[in-house]
């Protein structure tokens, strides 16, 4: 799946499911929607570009890791009652998401042939779950429950492949949910079947997080975020020349050094040591043919002195 950068307005950052080593502190603390892949990464133990200052995510063991991390994104809606959650943070600013599916999955239903298809099949959600004021017919809830259907199918699916599960290869999942804010712009915000919709979903996910936690073996971080509403304006943003000088000769004007690369401790450390072994080297060598007695340690000699005495 590709999430394209869109605007996000108010919302939530939710931790569903975490292991005891991955630690999250429960606070109002903000998160913007930009660092939100970086925050992925540094749960799974992978390094980011820069540094995040965010005192939600503490610092856990170098070499115990989580082996998945699950991210679904919730169009449509502010928030959702998701009570056995570990921790729940508001969102702000831009979000950025980037997936590629894996061959597993390539089988779930997309066209909405596929989609009422998948639906009429035995152990669909149709079957399972109180639809209450969702219609089988209406198109935008049988896209909304089409995405309930994937997260059921998804669970199975891994249920069905456990060596995906069992690998020593980490997993990363990137899921968006749009159908609540479909049935939000054709039935309204206050109508049943957006409330209906709210609560379904908000049960689903709370045991799609609980049995993706399980087929890990409690070693996985599933998040939710819920964005009301996306925007993305097409307009340019004009910058002059003496602006951009400007900026470039910021730092010259308090006399601060320029940005090191992320890689500049491993390679002045590479060159360093590298300088004082062939440093050591040298003086090593220089010291030993320094004090070297030509008639006994040369070889020269040697075999010099074995001719003569041979003649």
């Amino acid at each position: 799946m590709l999430f394209f950068p869109s605007g996000v307005h108010g919302d939530s950052f939710t931790v569903l499911q975490a292991p005891e080593f991955v630690s999250f502190q429960k606070g109002d603390w903000p998160v913007s929607g930009e660092k939100i892949p970086d925050l992925v990464a540094l749960t799974m133990g992978f390094s980011v570009q820069e540094d995040l200052l965010w005192p939600g995510l503490q610092a856990g063991p170098l070499f115990q890791r989580p082996r998945a991390n699950i991210l679904v994104v919730v169009r449509g809606v502010d928030s959702l009652a998701l009570p056995q959650s570990v921790a729940s943070y508001p969102l702000e600013n831009r979000l950025y998401m980037l997936g590629k599916a894996n061959a597993v999955f390539e089988d779930l239903p997309v066209t909405l042939q596929q989609i009422r298809a998948r639906l009429s099949q035995d152990g669909s959600v149709l079957s399972s779950l109180p639809l209450n004021s969702l219609s089988r017919n209406a198109e935008a809830d049988l896209l909304f429950l089409s995405e309930v259907q994937v997260l059921h199918d998804i669970t199975a699916l891994l249920q069905r492949h456990r060596h995906l599960a069992k690998d020593h290869s980490p997993d990363l999942y990137s899921l968006e949910l749009s159908g609540l804010e479909e049935l939000s712009r054709l039935y309204g915000p206050d109508s049943p079947q957006y409330r209906d919709a709210t609560a379904l979903l908000a049960s689903v996910l709370q045991k799609f997080g609980q049995d993706v936690y399980g087929l890990y073996g409690n070693s996985s971080v599933v998040e939710v975020v819920t964005v009301k509403a996306f925007e993305a304006p097409l307009t340019r943003k004009s910058r002059s020349i003496l602006e951009s000088r400007q900026i470039s000769n910021r730092g010259s004007l308090y006399n601060l050094a320029h940005k090191y690369d992320v890689e500049y401790a491993v390679v002045f450390n590479i060159v360093l040591w590298l300088m004082i072994v062939l440093a050591l080297a040298v003086i090593v060598v220089a010291y030993n043919l320094w004090n070297m007695d030509p008639g006994y340690d040369s070889i020269i000699y040697r075999m010099t002195n074995q001719k003569i005495r041979m003649d």
